[in-house]
């Protein structure tokens, strides 16, 4: 399993939430699509299992500090950041992709902070939405199969 995030935009309660739910999924690798915002938010990804890739989002001021933290908990880089997991290719934005997707398999965007999973030819596109949950009022994220190529989008 893969735990996709973003837009968690510091709400603390939210995060530790998500966490949960990628621990009891055992997740292999956590995503998180932008807009940490502060360094004291993305502390608390520390308590995730396993390693955790992000990229920057609109929203993340303190890039400095943020890069500190992924340190020793993952990678965080300017969108578009590609990397192979699970024997599948994503490509990670903060903002919707437009063409920009490469020989992906896997699309991961935020920023929209609307929940969306789609399957576009043989491509997987997630959003999963916003994790903090202050705009639309629901904090959601998606558990990834890579295996099966199917996500849920979970609501906190």
């Amino acid at each position: 399993m893969i735990g996709i995030m973003s837009d968690s935009h510091d709400n603390l309660v939210a995060i530790d939430k998500a966490i949960d739910i990628f621990n009891q999924a055992d997740c292999s690798l956590v995503i998180h699509a932008g807009d940490i915002i502060a360094p004291f938010a993305a502390q608390e990804l520390r308590k995730l299992k396993c390693p955790v890739k992000a990229v920057f989002g609109n929203c993340d001021g303190e890039k400095e500090g943020l890069i500190k933290v992924f340190d020793d908990l993952g990678e965080i880089k300017p969108a578009p950041f590609g990397f192979i997991h699970d024997d599948r290719r994503f490509i990670l934005f903060h903002y919707p992709p437009g063409d920009n997707r490469d020989e992906a398999e896997i699309v991961v965007f935020g920023h929209t902070h609307r929940s969306q999973v789609s399957q576009q030819g043989t491509l997987l596109v997630i959003n999963p939405g916003e994790t903090g949950g202050w705009v639309k009022g629901v904090s959601t994220v998606v558990l990834l199969d890579p295996e099966q190529m199917a996500a849920d989008i979970i609501i906190l």
